[in-house]
């Protein structure tokens, strides 16, 4: 039998997955292949070269440029202290001594006898990358990094922002279509991997925050709360830098919309579990989205849930175009042939059935996405 594809959010209760962790820079592995990893181990380090500090040694003691190497009082490649004076220069005859001091920890690391400027290399900068997700080190990438296994529970979200974190779930809300509220936080929420339902406002995102909450997980977000929530428009960049003080995921899309039933089945499911999450997105080429993996047993070699892309009568999907935007519903035909839409464009359809409603409508193949079942 054909299938149609399309691309797909996945929520699926197993997958084997591989997640890539590398060093900016070149530097020393920590980990072996074959070893067990948690979400917190360091896999990797390695050191940025420091910012540099450049130092007008001519201009400050008056001299000539070419004097100024014979100024020193230590040598090109010497570390030294904030403070420390690194030059002398006399004037008027000698009875004036004039001297010049780092503005920072540092090396010295040359001197223009041309500028007579010194160049000051302040301390190299440190360099971590953990594992973000518990499992083992399936290959050891030399000086770079390592190939992380790990076998979990894996959910996509649709839009998210902030970075790598990780912590138990917490179930904060008592259906998938209950706004998160502020009420509902709490102390004990403090490092965890908070799941409301349908929706969560700005101010108990602050709230959120304020609570040193690592992640918060809903179905909407108004867009107009995302600028004042970053102090300006997102653009169309990739996220997953930010740094607001959690990490936000959203499931479904922007403004108030159900989460997923099986999507909330899955994460209620785990409530307790370490989960670690991505808020990660790039919409246009090379799509990257959130995500949540929340690691369990294995199961037998071989075995992975959700993996089919093919588009099929049954298969659960998103809208995620308008005026269907965020919508959950089931495929009930495919016509083969095609439809023309009122922009005159000829396309492949499909009708579906909306799981909120029941009700049905003719949808563009190209405005959904699939929900991994």
């Amino acid at each position: 039998m054909a299938h149609a594809y399309t691309p797909g959010l996945r929520v699926t209760n197993y997958a084997r997955l591989q997640r890539e962790r590398r060093l900016p820079l070149k530097g020393a592995v920590l980990v072996e292949k074959g070893a067990a990893l948690e979400a917190d181990t360091v896999v990797a380090r390695t050191e940025l070269p420091g910012n540099v500090q450049t130092v007008n040694v001519a201009a400050k003691l008056t001299l000539d440029p070419a004097r100024v190497p014979a100024a020193l009082t230590r040598p090109v490649g010497t570390k030294v202290k904030k403070g420390e004076v690194i030059a002398i220069g006399k004037s008027l005859f000698g009875l004036v001594q004039n001297k010049v001091e780092a503005p920072a920890d540092g090396t010295i690391e040359s001197v223009s006898a041309i500028t007579g400027q010194l160049i000051l290399r302040e301390p190299p900068i440190p360099v971590e990358i953990n594992a973000f997700v518990r499992g083992t080190v399936g290959e050891v990438l030399p000086a770079e990094g390592v190939v992380v296994q790990t076998d979990a529970a894996f959910l996509q979200g649709i839009f998210g922002i902030g970075g790598e974190t990780f912590g138990p779930l917490a179930i904060a809300a008592s259906s998938p279509d209950e706004e998160l509220s502020a009420a509902r936080l709490l102390p004990e929420h403090r490092g965890r991997v908070v799941v409301g339902g349908s929706y969560v406002s700005h101010a108990t995102l602050k709230r959120a925050i304020e609570l040193g909450v690592a992640a918060v997980v809903v179905g909407g977000f108004d867009d107009s709360d995302l600028r004042e929530l970053l102090g300006r428009d997102l653009g169309v960049a990739i996220t997953g830098s930010e740094e607001i003080g959690l990490t936000l995921v959203l499931t479904e899309g922007f403004g108030r919309i159900r989460m997923a039933e099986r999507t909330w089945r899955l994460l209620t499911s785990h409530e307790g579990d370490q989960a670690s999450v991505s808020g990660a997105t790039q919409i246009r080429a090379g799509v990257m989205r959130p995500e949540i993996l929340i690691p369990r047993p294995p199961m037998a070699a071989g075995v992975e849930g959700g993996s089919s892309t093919g588009l099929e009568i049954g298969s659960l999907l998103r809208v995620i175009r308008q005026p269907y935007f965020g919508r959950i519903a089931h495929v009930t035909e495919l016509p083969p042939e095609l439809q023309k839409l009122d922009s005159e464009a000829m396309v492949r359809v499909m009708v579906v059935e909306f799981a909120d409603d029941k009700s049905h409508a003719m949808v563009p193949r190209a405005n959904v996405e699939l929900i991994e079942e």
